[in-house]
């Protein structure tokens, strides 16, 4: 039986690698996609990446990018892949706001080179993914976001993401391309980026506790997010492509925390006791047992535009993709955690 060919972009990023793992398992022929670096920057995938030269692998990375439409027609020709996911981004919501340009050119113009290169092909025997994002709810008005929330995008990012969204339904139903996206939720792991919060979170508090660094420095600890783990988000991903129809489905938990919830309890899973002093900016949190102050509240991490909550309403994939998540936000931590610890006593 042949195997089925998957063709990634954004390989190198946290979904990338985990979706990579999981698609190697079910048997398929991976294609990763990474742009040129200076530096090396495949450190989530060199576990599983082979040398070509030297032995035969069902994981095989190329040079690419989303800005450069030339790269994506090509790869998609030489691939011929059965599937394509979507997952490159400029993926930082507060950098958007400093590179708006970029990243609409990469995030929404992107997706338009991706599906207009298949289109351009004549392979309607692909099926697409795209990876939205919960940002795109913005402010929000209902208590939980569906797939039939209205959108109010309150960053570049989120614009772009829009754009993205709409343009997959577009082509979807404009040339009869299985073309789905999933609106996915906040979801992390120890492979998350650290610049994002709960990493940054939680990599500061290990160092903290072992004298490694003296400070970590928040923005808005109140706005509320709903975090999964990303190693099952990447399954929903899957099963999103292997319907019959094409759809665009709402990936969550259901449930949401403030970060300020989610300090505490990497606190508690730290051993760390914390007293919290103030108000506004002038928010602290002073380490009982020693009564020092080990974070503080920075006006520079605030966005110009805030989105203070986010909570999924995942029924939808909960019934047609029979998919719910498994792991709840204090296994999570207690993974990230973990990760760190072994990361610091190296």
């Amino acid at each position: 039986m042949k195997k089925k060919i998957a063709l990634i972009f954004g390989i190198t990023g946290q979904d990338g690698a985990y979706l990579a793992r999981f698609l190697l398992k079910k048997g398929y022929l991976v294609h990763g996609v990474k742009r040129r670096s200076s530096s090396f920057n495949t450190t989530r995938v060199d576990s599983i990446y082979k040398d070509p030269n030297e032995k035969k692998s069902n994981f095989i990375l190329h040079y690419g990018d989303l800005v450069d439409s030339l790269s994506i027609l090509k790869l998609i020709k030489k691939t011929n892949p059965d599937e394509i996911y979507n997952l490159g981004a400029q993926s930082h919501v507060h950098v958007s706001f400093e590179v708006p340009e970029y990243t609409a050119n990469v995030n929404a113009l992107g997706t338009l080179r991706i599906l207009d290169a298949i289109k351009t092909l004549n392979k309607n025997n692909i099926k697409f993914y795209q990876a939205g994002s919960s940002e795109m709810f913005g402010q929000v008005t209902s208590k939980a976001q569906n797939e039939k929330t209205p959108f109010h995008p309150k960053s570049p990012y989120a614009a772009s993401k829009i754009y993205s969204h709409w343009i997959t339904i577009n082509y979807r139903e404009s040339y009869n391309i299985f073309a789905s996206n999933g609106i996915l939720f906040n979801h992390e792991s120890p492979l998350r980026g650290e610049t994002f919060v709960t990493k940054k979170i939680i990599k500061a508090l290990v160092r903290i506790k072992f004298g490694k660094q003296k400070k970590l420095y928040l923005g808005n600890i109140y706005s509320k997010r709903d975090w999964g783990f990303a190693g099952e988000y990447v399954e929903a991903m899957w099963k999103i492509l292997q319907l019959r129809k094409p759809d665009d489905f709402v990936i969550a938990t259901g449930k949401q925390y403030s970060i300020k919830l989610f300090v505490n309890k990497v606190c508690k899973k730290l051993g760390l006791t914390l007293n919290w002093k103030g108000k506004g900016l002038n928010e602290k949190a002073i380490l009982k047992k020693s009564n020092k102050t080990i974070i503080e509240i920075d006006k520079k991490y605030f966005r110009p535009s805030e989105v203070d909550t986010l909570k999924g309403d995942m029924s939808k994939a909960k019934k047609i993709l029979k998919w719910k998540p498994k792991m709840n936000i204090d296994q999570l931590i207690a993974l990230m955690v973990d990760h760190e610890l072994k990361e610091i006593h190296k």
